[in-house]
């Protein structure tokens, strides 16, 4: 079975678990694909949880989760030194981020501290404790849920935090065929416990390097500099895209492609994850009406895409 195949099949097994929401699952699995992390925001019980689970069943990841409270400790995330007496030294404690698949629940109800012991993972894939550096175990995923801002007892994330996401997704509440199909299947017991692994951590390596090999030409890459630009040039933003972001959006336009059945990159792939890539990285200006999203879809509709031939 080829690489293609394999992404397939791991859509299908994940959609026992998930009723509706291909355009989320779909981008959370490219950003897997393309080795970044995902932020899933939206209200609670709309499945956040649930895909989450899925995937890391589906893909057969070493799963840990973590509630995200105030009395969360950045030493529960990172782990911590410990005196073992009987050997007369200090012996390191894993921390809940050692593991294929970091699901941070409700990450925006933890303190400024707590939420930033997470980058060093997430950035440089490894945690430092007491001046000493540990590797993650790879592959390594965070995928974070948080809850509108606003929500009782959250607070905003700060914009170094949010840079280390690829995406930020939204899935919004089912359509009411949708909700049937989901009681349907709670009624008949049906859940978690049906979906299967497809790969093993092997296979999805395969997958992440098929997805290296996408080709994207010098014209796409021109169009992914001028949407970025244009965010830095926008009227209604104190701060547009980092270059970061520019590297994010080229690595999941290649996974796009890559799922779309393509071995290179068109402007419609940039186009698909452009929004979900750039919103969350802009920052309006005081008093602007506009929101993050409102601009990146402002942006992509006056970027002139190239035409390919």
């Amino acid at each position: 079975m080829n690489e293609r195949d394999l992404a397939a099949q791991v859509v299908a097994e994940v959609k026992k678990a998930v009723v509706g929401k291909d355009s989320s699952l779909m981008k959370l699995l490219a950003a897997i694909l393309a080795r970044g992390h995902v932020l899933l925001e939206d209200i609670p019980g709309v499945g956040k949880t649930t895909l989450a689970l899925a995937f890391g069943k589906a893909l057969d990841l070493r799963f840990a989760r973590m509630q995200f409270t105030p009395d969360v400790m950045p030493s529960d995330i990172t782990g911590f030194n410990l005196y073992n007496k009987a050997a007369g030294q200090m012996e390191y404690q894993s921390g809940a981020v050692m593991c294929n698949l970091f699901l941070a629940d409700e990450l925006n109800r933890a303190t400024s501290r707590t939420q930033s012991a997470l980058l060093e993972a997430m950035e440089e894939g490894q945690v430092t404790v007491d001046g000493v550096s540990r590797p993650v175990p790879q592959p390594f995923v965070v995928i974070a849920t948080q809850n509108p801002a606003g929500a009782s007892g959250t607070q905003r994330l700060p914009d170094s935090q949010l840079d280390r996401f690829m995406l930020r997704l939204s899935m919004g509440y089912p359509s009411p065929a949708e909700e049937l199909e989901l009681l349907r299947r709670k009624q008949y017991g049906g859940g978690m416990g049906g979906v299967e692994r497809v790969v093993d951590r092997a296979g999805l390596e395969r997958m992440r390097q098929a997805v290296d090999r996408v080709h994207i030409s010098d014209e796409v890459l021109s169009y992914i500099v001028a949407l970025v630009g244009a965010t830095r040039k926008h009227p209604h933003l104190l701060q547009g895209a980092s270059p970061r972001a520019a590297l994010a959006v080229a690595a999941a336009s290649r996974a796009a492609a890559f799922l779309r059945g393509r071995d290179y990159v068109v402007p419609e792939d940039v186009q698909a994850m452009w929004r979900d890539v750039a919103a969350h990285r802009l920052l309006p200006a005081p008093g602007a009406e506009w929101s993050g999203r409102t601009i990146a879809a402002e942006v992509l509709r006056t970027v002139e895409p190239p035409r390919i031939k």
